[in-house]
């Protein structure tokens, strides 16, 4: 397997890594939030976007592959933050399996 070779400079973006968190809602049930777990350098880099018609409404869904340094604490399901930008990780890959980088697939939110 080719090891992946990534200029650091390159990972130019500072982002928020978020955690889901249930919330009891008071009535018996749980919402969820999220909690900000780690701040990390990343790159941030456009995969496609696809759109579909919902309700008479348009939807677009940005995908984006996200670089991030290899952690072992990053799920499925937790978010990037960049500001306003959220970006849901979907799935999650070490592209070597050298134990440097984390790439994750992810989709932006509420853009």
């Amino acid at each position: 397997m080719r090891a992946v070779v990534l200029d650091p400079g390159a990972m130019s973006a500072r982002l928020v890594l978020e955690r889901p968190v249930e919330l009891a809602d008071g009535q018996g049930g749980a919402g969820v939030s999220f909690e900000g777990v780690a701040s990390l350098w990343a790159r941030i880099e456009p995969v496609g976007e696809s759109s579909e018609e919902r309700a008479g409404a348009d939807l677009v869904t940005l995908t984006h592959r996200v670089w991030v340094r290899f952690r072992t604490d990053i799920r499925s399901g937790m978010r990037l933050r960049k500001g306003e930008r959220v970006f849901v990780i979907r799935s999650l890959r070490d592209p070597d399996e050298g134990g440097r980088y984390l790439a994750c697939l992810c989709e932006e939110e509420g853009r």
